[in-house]
């Protein structure tokens, strides 16, 4: 049935998809937008325009028409607060989470100090600069603090290669992260909603050494088991808690290590892909909901939170 307003129709629901950003995730995040703005059109329930953009001023973002903005970027910038920050001055109504709460999500020091807060164990780690070597031993995982996409992340199993990743990742970084490289099965949690999806474990190429940036998006031989054959394990009371515990809103992934130790916390995203090959769309489509149902679900939630 059609809602009527005084005998006239009711208009669409507006929704700009944005899409872009200044990160190194700009392409992933452009093929994202594009999935979710033809998902938003399928639906027939909005009407829908897509913005690609850079680094916007606050007055371009005021210049956004819209009931509802779908920011849909990977990286510091449109995931980890200050785009979410412009929206909120702006008085903008969008899908995800708080600037305050996609800034403390982006920094992998502060979510993994939050998960041991709830007794959710992480590996353990050190934060390094160009003063200061890491204080845990190889193997280890050198990572930026505030990227995603395993941009620029890369597994030491010897000391030479700390030295040399080090000195690579801090010729554009201040500090980057070191952690203890825990060896077991990749898998993550969606979360829409407040509701857990089933969990995906994602099984790399045999001559890539985890999950990067090229296993998830320029391979085609990476495996993905949507609701696998686990021993007992945490992974999605864990997601679920942190997801309350930090105060997302809408959406988010979170990644663990399984192995016979337990599961380990890698890092949490805020506003995961919307790719062909991201895991959250994978893990709603086993539930029974498509990308149109999913990004509307998304739009709403925004609209009554």
């Amino acid at each position: 049935m059609v809602s009527r307003f005084r005998g006239q129709f009711m208009s669409k629901r507006s929704v700009t998809v944005l899409m872009g950003g200044p990160d190194a995730e700009r392409d992933v995040s452009i093929s994202s937008g594009i999935a979710v703005t033809k998902a938003l059109q399928q639906s027939n329930k909005f009407d829908v325009k897509s913005m690609i953009i850079d680094t916007p001023t606050l007055q371009e973002i005021e210049n956004i028409k819209s009931d509802v903005i779908f920011p849909v970027l990977h990286g510091p910038f449109g995931e980890g607060g200050p785009l979410q920050e412009l929206l909120e001055v702006a008085g903008k109504t969008f899908v995800g989470s708080s600037s305050d709460v996609a800034t403390t999500a982006m920094d992998k020091e502060a979510t993994k100090q939050i998960a041991l807060q709830l007794g959710i164990q992480t590996p353990h780690w050190c934060i390094v600069s160009t003063n200061s070597l890491p204080t845990i031993n190889p193997p280890l995982v050198l990572k930026p603090i505030d990227d995603g996409s395993s941009i620029d992340i890369f597994i030491c199993m010897h000391q030479e290669d700390v030295e040399s990743h080090v000195q690579s990742l801090l010729q554009n970084r201040s500090h980057i992260l070191a952690e203890t490289y825990i060896k077991g099965r990749e898998v993550t949690v969606g979360i829409i909603c407040g509701k857990a999806l089933p969990i995906v474990e994602i099984i790399p190429p045999a001559d890539l050494q985890s999950y990067d940036f090229e296993a998830k998006y320029e391979r085609e031989d990476t495996q993905f088991i949507i609701d696998p054959d686990l021993p007992s394990n945490s992974c999605v009371a864990s997601a679920l808690d942190l997801y309350k515990k930090m105060g997302i809103r809408d959406i988010a992934r979170v990644d663990f290590i399984l192995n016979e130790n337990g599961a380990w916390l890698l890092e949490l995203n805020t506003m995961p892909g919307f790719t062909n090959h991201s895991l959250v769309p994978m893990a709603a489509k086993q539930s029974g909901i498509e990308m149109p149902e999913l990004c509307t679900m998304l739009v709403d939630s925004a609209t009554t939170s």
